[in-house]
């Protein structure tokens, strides 16, 4: 360790379960310091951060504005964790570029941010090419398993010609508000209803279509997702709700890329409590034929926050903009932040 070495000032923007969880890496990874912690929920402004962790007093407490939080103080870099689309998130990102702040947000559409939100997208880059800050989207789904980990895969392939991916996630390990997401409790004919109105549902998915897409330089024509229920066989009880048989246990959601009508790019999803062999597998068909399989799947959660944390030093390292995955260099584990 180098005793001169100054610490990397972390910002927590948004501090509900992921958030709180990104918050306990941060504490115990040499290198990094917390400076601050922003969130609006009624129930944690004004709280000392390491008591709503159980944990010793901080003396940091969670503030309702980005001011509050730095109170004069300069971040290095903001792991932002609060929602899923690019047109919610962007007054949040614009206010953390203009102070100058690097970001790392676990937005599910901010892994292809121009994919659904091109407007948006092109703003929010050239603000931060403005402030000389970088912004990326990453996480474990979509940012890792189905998307970058295929594309590292690629990397010993002489040609591919397709790419499938399939992961089986047991819902009722992970926490409520995603097995609320995948409609685990809700009879099928709700689920269905409100599938079809996107109420419900994995987001992220065909920005993992377009990211794999876009790293082997696939210019694809169309991109077809479905979303169906994974019908209970018998009753489930998790730590946060009930699952009755014959109700939707959760969802199985499909994402297909395509090229001439050819499929090129296969994902298949399925969450739901129950799941009693979870696991990741990836099959390039290419040369060489590749197949991955992890047995357990690489657990959710842990592995979102991990994926944030990690990303640190290469989103400090980067060209200034909005980036993607596929753009900066291999991911690894970051350890020890004074090494940097």
């Amino acid at each position: 360790m180098n005793p001169n070495k100054k610490k990397i000032k972390v910002l927590q923007y948004g501090f509900g379960p992921i958030g709180q969880e990104t918050v306990r890496a941060v504490l115990k990874k040499e290198g990094l310091e917390l400076i601050g912690v922003v969130d609006i929920s009624p129930k944690l402004v004004g709280k000392d951060v390491g008591e709503i962790l159980g944990e010793k007093r901080l003396g940091i407490s969670v503030k309702q504005s980005l001011a509050e939080a730095l109170n004069g103080q300069k971040a290095d870099i903001a792991l932002h964790t609060t929602t899923s689309f690019v047109k919610s998130v962007k007054p949040q990102l614009e206010e953390l570029i203009r102070a100058g702040i690097n970001v790392v947000s676990s937005t599910e559409e901010l892994l292809i941010p121009h994919l659904q939100s091109p407007g948006e997208a092109k703003e929010i880059d050239e603000l931060a090419k403005a402030y000389n800050v970088t912004i990326l989207g990453t996480g474990v789904n979509p940012g890792f398993v189905m998307d970058t980990l295929p594309l590292f895969l690629s990397s010993t392939c002489l040609d591919v010609k397709k790419i499938e991916a399939r992961r089986e996630v047991d819902a009722g390990t992970r926490r409520l508000p995603l097995q609320k997401k995948v409609g685990a409790g809700l009879d099928v004919d709700d689920f269905k209803k409100l599938a079809k109105e996107k109420k419900l549902g994995h987001i992220g998915l065909i920005e993992s279509i377009a990211l794999i897409a876009e790293g082997l330089g696939w210019k694809l024509d169309d991109i077809q997702e479905s979303v169906e229920p994974v019908v209970a066989d018998k009753n489930y009880k998790t730590k946060y709700l009930e699952v009755q048989k014959g109700q939707a246990a959760g969802l199985k959601h499909v994402a297909k890329g395509f090229k001439n009508k050819e499929e090129l790019i296969h994902l298949d999803l399925r969450m739901y409590v129950g799941a009693k062999e979870p696991y990741d597998y990836i099959h390039i068909i290419g040369t060489p034929e590749i197949k991955c399989k992890f047995e357990g799947g690489i657990a959710g959660d842990q592995a979102t926050v991990a994926s944030l944390i990690n990303s640190i030093p290469r989103v400090l390292k980067a060209s200034p903009g909005l980036v993607t995955m596929y753009k900066l260099p291999v991911p690894y584990a970051l350890i020890n932040a004074n090494v940097l």
